[in-house]
């Protein structure tokens, strides 16, 4: 079978859907199915984080270089012109932006949250109908359409109409360089000034994030409470994480750190005592997944995917008071055995998702359509 894998979003504008496609690409090729991996990607956008030729090297795996770009009107006519041309037995297209007329062979689209329709306040009016009349006719245009996790797929088809019966669930994993003992962890964790034993937060200060909350949680443990550390993208219209720090007078304990390098990741999750995620919603929930991987308790929000996905190996409380969270907290850094014990829960979680897993659901969903 010949399967055209569209790696367009394998770029720094993609850190999320990117290191996703990328994965996927990999255990797909690692399957060893015999099949030919046809990765559409465009060599000229920044990619610092995923190594293509590393791709390229595996077995039955071809890169095809296109100048169409997401976004553009002319991919509309472009790709399916490419797909005519390496006649593949399946498209799959990784993001809602994709051509949308008939292609010359079956397609499948990942989905993976409705943001824009649960926190309308997040993104402006336009985007959020052209986010909405897109994914719908993404979805009309695919043969089936792919997401992240089973609150994924409820949220879709209640926000868009989508046919449950027509979305398959490939749930994601934590990369394998995420482990207790990464290589050369206090030096990266030296680059950044910080030592064993901080309180972590890895994502976007996006409003569903609810930095603030925790920022409003971590100023009632007290001044013994280790430092925290939000580390993740950050975006100047959502001031309100470091404005909370200001106003309740612990911004020299809170530390904020915008650029830690993709390769640093394991690194910051292993120092770190207590990894805290209070997010709103989540399509999927990488991070917590990241930590439990590389050994570090996690408190995370009871909402959305989370549960599914931490199971019964983290702490889990409803994100919408600071109490609650401040407790968790509190309770999980006043006791060494409970660590401990989230430790090997969360190291088995972790085990229990597997990107061989993700690809050989995916490609069974290939071979149905093909």
């Amino acid at each position: 079978m010949r399967i055209a894998l569209d790696a367009r979003c394998v770029a720094d504008h993609f850190p999320g859907i990117g290191r996703y496609v990328y994965n996927l690409a990999r255990a797909l090729a690692e399957l060893g199915a015999g099949h030919r991996l046809l990765l559409i990607h465009s060599p000229a956008l920044p990619n610092t984080r995923h190594d293509m030729r590393a791709l390229a090297a595996l077995p039955g795996v071809e890169l095809v270089p296109t100048d169409a770009r997401l976004f553009r009107p002319g991919e509309q006519l472009a790709i399916p012109a490419l797909l005519r041309r390496l006649r593949p037995d399946i498209y799959h297209a990784p993001y809602y932006i994709r051509p949308y007329a008939p292609l010359p062979c079956p397609s499948v689209t990942t989905l993976y949250d409705a943001i824009p329709h649960i926190f309308p306040r997040e993104v402006s009016p336009r985007a959020r109908l052209l986010f909405g009349a897109l994914t719908r006719l993404a979805a009309r245009s695919s043969h089936r359409i792919i997401t992240i996790s089973a609150s994924a797929r409820h949220d879709l088809c209640a926000a868009y109409g989508i046919d449950p019966s027509r979305i398959t669930v490939t749930p994601l994993a934590a990369d394998a360089r995420f482990c207790p003992d990464p290589p050369q962890a206090e030096a990266a964790l030296a680059r950044y000034g910080l030592r064993p034993g901080y309180l972590l937060a890895v994502g976007s200060n996006k409003p569903h994030k609810n930095l603030p909350l925790l920022v409003e949680s971590y100023a009632t443990l007290g001044d013994d409470a280790p430092p925290l550390v939000l580390a993740g993208h950050w975006d100047a219209r959502y001031p309100q994480a470091r404005e909370a720090a200001a106003r309740l007078g612990i911004s020299q304990r809170v530390r904020f750190l915008s650029g830690v390098a993709e390769a640093d990741l394991p690194a910051l999750y292993a120092g770190a005592a207590v990894f805290a995620f209070p997010s709103r919603y989540e399509g999927f929930g990488l991070p917590p997944l990241e930590a439990m991987a590389c050994g570090t308790p996690v408190v995370c929000g009871a909402v959305s995917s989370l549960p599914e996905v931490v199971g019964d190996a983290a702490l889990l409380v409803r994100p919408l008071a600071a109490e609650p969270l401040a407790q968790a907290l509190h309770d999980l850094l006043a006791s060494p055995e409970q660590r401990a014990q989230l430790r090997q829960r969360g190291l088995a979680q972790a085990a229990s998702f597997t990107w061989e897993s993700t690809a050989r659901r995916t490609l069974a969903l290939y071979e149905q359509l093909a």
